[in-house]
């Protein structure tokens, strides 16, 4: 028995997500049906984590067993992407790990980024892949008030109501903003996130960019442990699951 480990990069705009779902077609299915193709065997791979409808990832990772030993890397990689040829979808590496890694469970820390467009002209290159926010963000305040998420809070106002994760204490290690002429990538750092955390955290920053909230208000927010007094969440397609550290 051989545990490999997959790097996988997508566009989530056309899946309901990474986890299967009967409402429509999910990523981890996609990858599934290919790799069955490829080793010619039923093969079933465990996520690092489960991205929402529209979300995106430049660094997925997932891991399955097989009976097989994959020899070349490179045959595999043509043969299982040539299967993925119709989606927006990538196997990018293949690595071979211990039976005991788990891509989820052995996982120490997850990078999110995400991305906004700040100018009035409309998408076109970059639709469904940024956000676009045409009134100019205030990225002094925004930076200011990015730092109050670091460190270890009761996350219950940003989690979505749907989450199931047992507790809403997340540990948020690093958080930045970067601009790029007209691009603003924020970037997330932790073990784990709730539910639409990173979404929610980047709409209550998209409040204080606009002037409509003071920076300490991001305090305020995590101490009232209010949905309702969270900013709407930023849109999927802005946010990139960047890569995972084991």
């Amino acid at each position: 028995m051989f545990n490999y480990q997959i790097i996988i990069e997508y566009l989530g705009t056309n899946f309901v997500g990474w986890q299967k779902q009967k409402n429509g077609i999910a990523i981890q299915t996609v990858i599934e049906k290919a790799l069955t193709k490829t080793l010619k065997a039923n093969i079933k791979i465990n996520g690092s984590g489960r991205t929402d409808t529209g979300v995106h990832a430049l660094g997925q990772s997932a891991n399955f067993f097989s009976l097989k030993k994959i020899d070349d890397i490179f045959k595999f990689l043509n043969t299982v992407n040539y299967f993925l040829q119709n989606q927006s979808i990538s196997i990018i590496d293949l690595k071979n790990k211990k039976l005991n890694f788990h891509a989820r469970h052995s996982a120490k820390k997850r990078v999110y980024e995400y991305i906004i467009l700040n100018r009035i002209s409309k998408l076109s290159i970059d639709k469904d892949r940024m956000w676009l926010v045409k009134k100019k963000l205030d990225i002094k305040k925004m930076k200011e008030a990015i730092n109050h998420f670091i460190g270890t809070h009761n996350f219950l106002a940003f989690r979505a109501s749907s989450c199931s994760a047992k507790s809403p204490i997340r540990t948020i290690h690093k958080a930045n903003i970067k601009k790029i002429k007209e691009k603003i990538i924020l970037t997330f750092e932790s073990k784990s996130f709730l539910q639409k955390q990173v979404r929610s955290m980047v709409g209550c920053l998209k409040y204080v960019g606009e002037n409509k909230w003071s920076p300490k208000k991001i305090k305020s927010i995590l101490k009232l442990k209010n949905r309702k007094k969270c900013a709407p969440p930023a849109p999927p397609e802005g946010l990139y699951l960047k890569k995972i550290f084991y």
